[in-house]
């Protein structure tokens, strides 16, 4: 924390020290379609530091501009976004009345300063836009947790630090997730396997439901969660922030700094955020593992404490035709898994041990470490944008446990092996990616021509064995085009091509086992595990769409396929899976998944009503999944249940709805509602549904907005009252999760100080520490009741200073 200090202080004097010279003034009046005044829209220079908000009569001011052309966006609750470009010469410039519309609960596509293309070629499918201002208020244990509030969109939690992300039930290697346009690559298939993402480094973020595999290529095949830059500073600006987060639940304490500014065409930022939290809490004093009753200590889930330390520098030139920008980011957590639930038996866990400090963690743990590189450049030549990404990316995981010899494993470690006896698990993968466009314009054609390529090798160490080491190179071609056919009906479609390659590496056992005893002979050798394999795979896919927009309604459908090749795991798993003590098997024959899915978004908005509905039909004609068996494994665990990996064919369908009706000037009301409903057609499950398959929920709120006064602005009050409906439909092992409600409670304020505004945001969730089974939880399985009440205070200080021009 002492680093932190100083770098605070660091900033402020930094920030402090450039002389402020006016220059123009921008100012103007937010109105409604009525003409009436609307307070606090938040109105935003584009890829500059400058945020103002209107005020009570709805006028704005925005001082120090230069002579240039700016990018100004207009954002407000339950209003379409508006971007105006706006000349500054010689004088300063009165906008005027600016209208602002009720929102249709699509974002307008908007091409401003060399912004990247996937915005406009995912704008006719069913996605949300969250900026920092949204993950601030609902600020959760992670990125996924604070996204999960969304309709559709859902996680399985690992503890109160991890998570991984679930749209419209689908998970792991069928989600993308892009930082920065390059596709974020760890172990994402693992369950306890959260994602390496600083959520106090991320500018707006775009969240896909449903394919995009023409778009992102394999694994897109259920939604794709898009997580842009930060925006750039202006021209001789400093700017920075300063976010200090508490949590009651877990005692979590934390903070985030950063700063950047421009000299001309160079552009540069940095920012480290830390967070520390101890063991968190359960309105619940007992948990069965296995039918084994363990007692909690103070109702803490003991073991689950951990630390962050993410680290982050940038630096580029930019032009108006051109911009080339590095990004650099380290990611290191360590956090422990709850000690009675990971491969030990619950009754030789050394509570003491871990009963001692709520704060420290023990064995079994994680240790994670996830370096990223990125290059974003893009040049504008002619008709052409020409846009590319080329990364690099390192993640190292470590997974520490006590060694526990089942089977043929000797009862001691033998000192003798290279492989530490509490390094359980070891993946060291390194992936390097390039991304490669063409963007142009012919007649009312617009046309993206691009290329996607990428390069894994993933190496394993550790006592224990799951899946082997591999090598995998995987390319696609694809072309986009949308054809404005009238003012009001746009059509897009897009064809792609894939081709992959996976090399799975031999592994054979550090120990022997026995495999005959004839005539009192017994024959023992090193047993194969995983052989070597090599799989080629290939794929054309596909989508059409259109966009039908007329006066206060529009209509959005697709149609497309998608795929996804199968992933190390699901081809060649053949070892114990400790958190869930069971045997897993891959099937080297498995073919990729093939998916077919129609989208359609209905949105209506007048006055102070607006109205959205996506409903969705998916069919897969190869779903693979872990399918459970009669057998039961003697050679490497404790006579595990036998799961392996096959493939049937899968119907999902649903969608989400959005209703939101403005009471006055002041009260707002919305109601969020999702619905997923999946069943297997064919194979030994038929007429199962699909594992962590989220039950049908709605989510109303209620917010108060008040007109600004005195020194408080920016104030808000906000009550949301979750929903969830019994989930009856599981596949074994899966246990039934009852229903349940759940209240959380937002506010917050901003305080001037001079030009600078502090905002504070607090949280209440689960106010009344209701006591509850997520069905898509890690601890599902053993009957561990999500977090209790959990307070949680953000604090963040902006700072924007003008530097002088030279």
């Amino acid at each position: 924390m002492k680093r932190l200090t100083a770098l605070a202080f660091t900033i402020l004097i930094i920030s402090f020290t450039y002389a402020q010279d006016k220059r123009f003034t921008l100012s103007g009046t937010i109105v409604d379609t009525q003409g009436k005044a609307l307070s606090n829209v938040s109105i935003r220079v584009l890829s500059g530091g400058h945020t103002v908000q209107s005020n009570e009569e709805g006028k704005f001011c925005i001082k120090d501009l230069r002579p240039k052309i700016y990018a100004i966006a207009f954002s407000y609750l339950s209003f379409s976004s508006i971007t105006r470009k706006i000349e500054i010469k010689n004088s300063s410039v009165d906008l005027g009345n600016v209208v602002m519309t009720n929102a249709h609960y699509t974002i307008k596509e908007i091409d401003v300063l060399g912004e990247t293309y996937p915005t406009t070629l995912t704008g006719f499918l069913n996605r949300e836009i969250v900026d920092q201002q949204y993950i601030h208020k609902h600020l959760g244990g992670s990125l996924m947790q604070t996204l999960s509030r969304l309709p559709g969109i859902s996680n399985i939690g690992i503890g109160s630090g991890q998570s991984k992300p679930l749209i419209r039930g689908l998970g792991f290697n069928r989600i993308v997730v892009v930082e920065k346009g390059i596709k974020h690559e760890g172990q994402q298939w693992g369950v306890d396997h959260g994602l390496e993402i600083d959520q106090f480094a991320t500018g707006d973020i775009e969240v896909v439901k449903g394919a995009a595999s023409f778009l992102y290529g394999s694994d897109a095949i259920g939604g794709v969660i898009d997580i842009k830059p930060e925006a750039l500073p202006e021209k001789g600006t400093v700017s920075g922030s300063f976010d200090l987060i508490g949590k009651s639940n877990n005692a979590l304490y934390g903070s985030s700094a950063n700063i950047k500014g421009r000299i001309e065409n160079w552009v540069y930022g940095a920012r480290v955020t830390y967070q520390n939290y101890g063991d968190y809490r359960v309105p619940t004093d007992t948990v069965h593992v296995y039918d084994y009753p363990v007692r909690l200590d103070k109702q803490k889930a003991r073991n689950t404490a951990g630390r962050e330390f993410n680290i982050h520098a940038n630096a580029g030139y930019v032009t108006d035709n051109f911009r080339s920008v590095f990004y650099m980011s380290r990611n290191s957590a360590q956090s422990g898994f709850f000690a009675n639930a990971h491969g030990l038996e619950p009754r030789r866990v050394d509570t003491d041990l871990h009963d001692a400090s709520s704060r420290d963690f023990q064995m079994p743990y994680q240790e994670v470490k996830h370096l990223k590189v990125i290059n974003r450049s893009s040049l504008s030549v002619g008709i052409h944008h020409l846009e590319m990404e080329a990364g690099f990316q390192h993640n190292f995981r470590q997974e520490y446990s006590m060694y526990v010899n089942h089977g043929y494993m000797p009862p001691i470690y033998p000192d003798t092996m290279k492989t530490p006896s509490d390094l359980e698990r070891q993946y060291d993968k390194r992936v390097y990616s390039l991304n490669v466009r063409d963007r142009f314009s012919v007649g009312q054609h617009t046309f993206v021509a691009g290329f996607n390529g990428e390069y894994q090798n993933n190496a394993i160490d550790g006592w224990s064995f799951l899946i082997p080491g591999f090598r995998q190179y995987t390319g696609g071609a694809f072309l986009y085009d949308r054809y404005r056919l009238n003012e009001r009906v746009l059509l897009h479609g897009a064809l792609r091509y894939d081709h992959s390659h996976i090399e799975t590496v031999r592994y054979t056992d550090w120990f022997p086992s026995v495999v005959s005893e004839e005539n009192r002979v017994t024959e023992t050798e090193h047993l194969v595990r995983a052989d070597n394999l090599r799989r080629s795979f290939n794929s054309l896919v596909w989508s059409v769409g259109s966009s039908y927009h007329v006066g206060d309604f529009s209509l959005n459908t697709n149609l497309g396929k998608s795929f996804r090749v199968p992933i190390a795991k699901e081809l060649a798993a053949n070892g114990v899976n400790y958190h869930y003590f069971s045997y897993e098997k891959g099937d080297p024959t498995l073919s990729p998944e093939q998916s077919y899915q129609l989208d359609i978004g209905i949105q209506y908005s007048r006055n102070r009503f607006s109205f959205g509905l996506h409903p969705f039909y998916n069919y897969f004609s190869n779903y693979i999944y872990l399918n459970p068996t009669p057998r039961h494994d003697h050679f490497y665990g404790s006579g595990n249940q036998v799961f392996e990996y096959t493939q049937s064919k899968v119907r999902r369908y649903g969608g989400e709805l959005k209703v939101n009706y403005r009471l006055s000037e002041s009260f707002r009301t919305e109601l969020l509602a999702e619905y997923v409903k999946a069943k297997q057609l064919s194979g030994s499950k038929k007429g199962y549904t699909l594992p962590f398959s989220p039950p049908p929920s709605v989510l109303t709120n209620l917010s108060w907005q008040p007109r600004d006064t005195g020194i408080l602005k920016d104030t808000y009050l906000s009550i949301d009252l979750h929903l969830f409906a019994a989930q009856n439909e599981i596949v074994p092992p899966e246990k039934k999760t009852p229903g349940y409600g759940l209240v959380n409670i937002q506010t917050g304020h901003s305080l001037f100080i001079g030009c600078q505004p502090v905002t504070i945001n607090l949280q209440v969730q689960n106010l009344f520490d209701k006591k509850y089974m997520d069905h898509t939880s890690f601890y599902r399985l053993i009957e561990m009741p999500e977090m209790g009440r959990n307070i949680v205070l953000t604090l963040s200080l902006p700072l924007t200073i003008k530097n002088t021009d030279n």
